[in-house]
C-alpha cells in the first residue's frame, strides 16, 4: 500500500487530508474494488472532481469516503492532502470520485446523482484518466460538467479530444 492508503479499520487513527503532509493522497475503495483504485487493470476510467476549500476538506472527504466504502458511489475515491504538490488554487484541494467506465453514461450520471443526494451541491467536472495521464489539467479538460446543485450532465469537448 502507498503511504496512508488504508481501508477502514486497518489502523487505529485514520489520517485527515487537512493535516496529512507525508502522503499526497488518501484513498477509499468500494467493497470488492481493487485498492488503491488507480492500480486496477487499464479500463476507460473517469472521475468526478469536487474542489473544496481546505477548511471544508475533512468533512467533505469523510462524506465521500463513507459513501464509497458503503458501495453508494463509484469503485474508488481519493483526496489531495496538504502533502500533495497541487498546482491549482492553494486554498482548495480536489476530492476525486471514480467511475468504472467513462463510456457508461448511465453510471456516470448515477454517481453524480448519488453525490448530489449526499449534499455535494457545488459545480463538478468529470475528467477521464486518459486526460490526466496526458498531463491535461485546468479549463477545457473535462468531458462533462454539472452546474451547481443540479443533476444535469453537460457534455463538453475537451481540448485533448479523447476518443469515447
Amino acid at each position: 500500500m502507498h503511504g496512508h492508503a488504508t481501508r477502514t479499520g486497518q489502523c487505529g487513527r485514520l489520517p485527515t487530508p487537512s493535516t496529512t503532509t507525508n502522503a499526497p493522497w488518501l484513498w477509499a475503495a468500494a467493497p470488492g474494488a481493487p485498492f488503491p483504485y488507480h492500480e486496477a487493470p487499464v479500463t476507460p476510467h473517469g472521475k468526478w472532481l469536487w474542489f473544496l476549500p481546505v477548511r471544508a476538506l475533512d468533512a467533505g472527504w469523510w462524506l465521500v469516503k463513507r459513501a464509497v466504502e458503503e458501495g453508494k458511489l463509484g469503485p474508488g475515491a481519493k483526496v489531495a492532502t496538504l502533502g500533495n504538490p497541487f498546482d491549482g488554487d492553494p486554498t482548495r484541494r480536489p476530492v476525486i470520485v471514480y467511475t468504472a467506465d467513462r463510456t457508461d453514461e448511465a453510471d456516470v450520471r448515477r454517481v453524480l446523482i448519488a453525490l448530489r443526494a449526499l449534499g455535494v451541491n457545488d459545480a463538478l467536472a468529470y475528467k477521464t484518466d486518459e486526460a490526466t495521464q496526458l498531463g491535461e489539467y485546468g479549463d477545457r479538460t473535462s468531458l462533462y460538467t454539472s452546474p451547481v446543485g443540479t443533476t444535469k450532465v453537460v457534455h463538453r469537448t475537451p481540448r485533448y479530444a479523447a476518443p469515447i
